[in-house]
């Protein structure tokens, strides 16, 4: 028997678009640039203060975000060694599993989806900072997110050298680890996207103070976050100290 495979056709690439129902963002930036903590934050304000139902905000992350994704996570970041290309398959596996269980399902029922990374952080880091190439590795997230593209992306962008200040040395996993060559690739990858979708992307200056990120996180988001509650409005931006 001769397998037959027909190479003009790969993939098939599904459109991008954002979901029909609920609201997706997604939390980019380096390691330690305080993704967490502004998901946190934003899931805060939107519980407290603007009275959301706290079952209408999921957080998640990638990977990690299911059964499956935590495994795959440990084997990714505490294992040994893996192959560029495995890498990017593992990464692209949690990715079509936890949209199609966790994400979509939300978003069906009107939610709101705060992500922890998503496909862009694929593109930087098995395209750039791996030397993959970026836009088969951005085809390949997309096929298996069968191109769910969030509303909006929040880019914290931090200096690679003020990265290395913020991580726990004793910790790191093995992306940490990768060197700051790598970083820094990591890094121009997502402020290359970011300029290449700026509908999409609001760059935030990862190095402010985190209540001053936050509010330029809302100032971002409102449009967004009006499209799940229509009553929703943005807080002002925060004042620098020299205009207080």
């Amino acid at each position: 028997m001769t397998l037959q495979i027909d190479a003009t056709r790969g993939l098939r690439i599904p459109a991008p678009h954002p979901p029909r129902r609920g609201a997706f963002l997604s939390f980019e930036g380096g390691e330690a640039a305080g993704k967490s903590t502004q998901i946190a934050m934003l899931r805060e304000h939107l519980v407290s203060e603007r009275h959301v139902a706290e079952d209408l905000v999921l957080t998640t992350r990638e990977p990690g975000g299911t059964a499956l994704g935590a495994q795959i996570r440990d084997l990714l970041l505490h294992g040994e060694h893996v192959e560029a290309r495995a890498e990017a398959l593992l990464y692209a596996a949690d990715r079509a599993h936890h949209i199609a269980t966790v994400v979509r399902p939300h978003l069906a029922r009107g939610g709101l989806v705060l992500a922890d990374r998503y496909l862009d952080s694929s593109i930087a880091y098995q395209g750039a900072g791996r030397a993959l190439d970026p836009e088969e590795i951005g085809s390949l997230s997309l096929w298996a997110a069968d191109g769910l593209l969030p509303h909006r992306t929040i880019l914290l962008d931090v200096p690679t050298e003020a990265l290395d200040d913020r991580r726990d040395p004793a910790g790191k996993d093995r992306l940490e680890q990768a060197g700051r060559e790598f970083h820094a690739a990591v890094r121009q990858e997502f402020l290359d996207l970011a300029a290449a979708e700026p509908d999409r992307f609001a760059v935030i200056d990862g190095t402010l103070p985190r209540e001053e990120v936050h509010a330029q996180v809302l100032a971002s988001v409102g449009e967004v976050l009006a499209l799940f509650d229509p009553t929703f409005e943005p807080a002002p931006p925060a004042r620098h100290r020299d205009e207080a």
